[in-house]
C-alpha cells in the first residue's frame, strides 16, 4: 500500500459522486482550494488501486503521497490541519472538542439516518422520513441564534451538514414552517463558492429533477 501512494506528485481523492460523506469532504478541499486530483467512482466497480488502497472496500479515500486516509472525519481533520487557512476547527482545545462532538452528534442523529434513506422502502422509509424530519426541525432553532451550528464561526460541522440538507428534496424530506432558520443557514451554506464546486454532476441533478438548481 506505501509503495502504491508513494508513486502519486499529487494529492488523490476517490470519492462516491452521490455520497454526503464524499461530498463533505469535496467541500473541505474546496473550502481550502487545495490542489486534489478527484476520481469519481460510480457504482459498485472499483479502481484496481482502489481495492488495494482501502480495506473495507469502500470509495471514499484520500492519498496524499506516503498517507492513506478513509474514515471521512478523520480526512477532514487532517485537510484542517495540513492546510491550516481558512481554519474550519476552533483553536482552544475545550472549543475543537466541542466541534468533535457536534459533529459526532450530527454524524449519528443526522447523517446515518440520511444513509439508511436511501436505501429504504415503503414503511421504513416513511418512518426514516418523519425521523430525519424531527431531527433537523429540533436544531433548526439554532441557527436564529448563531449564523452558524453553534457557533458564529464556519467549521467542519458546516460541511458536514451542507451535503445532508442538499439531499433533502431528493430524500422526500419537507421540512416544517418552524425549520424555516435552518432552511436560510441551508442556502447560505449553498450559496459559498466551494459549495458551488463541491457538487458533482450526480448531486446537481438531485436538485434538478425538482426545480432546484445552482445559479
Amino acid at each position: 500500500m506505501a509503495l502504491l501512494a508513494n508513486r502519486r506528485s499529487m494529492m488523490t481523492l476517490y470519492s462516491d459522486p452521490i455520497g454526503a460523506s464524499s461530498h463533505a469532504v469535496r467541500f473541505v478541499l474546496a473550502e481550502k482550494a487545495i490542489k486534489v486530483e478527484i476520481h469519481q467512482v460510480e457504482g459498485d466497480e472499483r479502481p484496481e488501486d482502489l481495492l488495494d488502497l482501502n480495506p473495507y472496500d469502500a470509495v471514499l479515500t484520500l492519498v496524499d503521497r506516503e498517507l492513506v486516509l478513509y474514515e471521512p472525519q478523520i480526512i477532514m481533520e487532517y485537510l484542517d490541519e495540513r492546510f491550516p487557512h481558512p481554519p474550519l476547527m476552533p483553536v482552544d482545545p475545550v472549543t475543537r472538542a466541542r466541534n468533535r462532538l457536534y459533529r459526532y452528534r450530527i454524524q449519528r442523529d443526522i447523517c446515518d439516518l440520511a444513509v439508511a434513506l436511501e436505501g429504504a422502502k415503503d414503511k421504513q422509509a416513511t418512518a426514516l422520513r418523519k425521523e430525519l424530519r424531527d431531527q433537523l426541525t429540533a436544531i433548526a432553532p439554532i441557527f436564529a441564534q448563531t449564523p452558524y451550528f453553534m457557533s458564529e464561526d464556519y467549521s467542519l460541522v458546516d460541511c458536514l451538514l451542507g451535503p445532508v440538507l442538499w439531499r433533502l428534496p431528493h430524500l422526500g424530506v419537507n421540512l416544517p414552517a418552524q425549520a424555516d432558520p435552518l432552511v436560510d443557514y441551508a442556502e447560505r451554506l449553498f450559496e459559498r463558492p466551494a459549495f458551488r464546486s463541491s457538487v458533482s454532476a450526480d448531486e446537481a441533478e438531485m436538485r434538478e429533477e425538482y426545480g432546484l438548481e445552482l445559479d
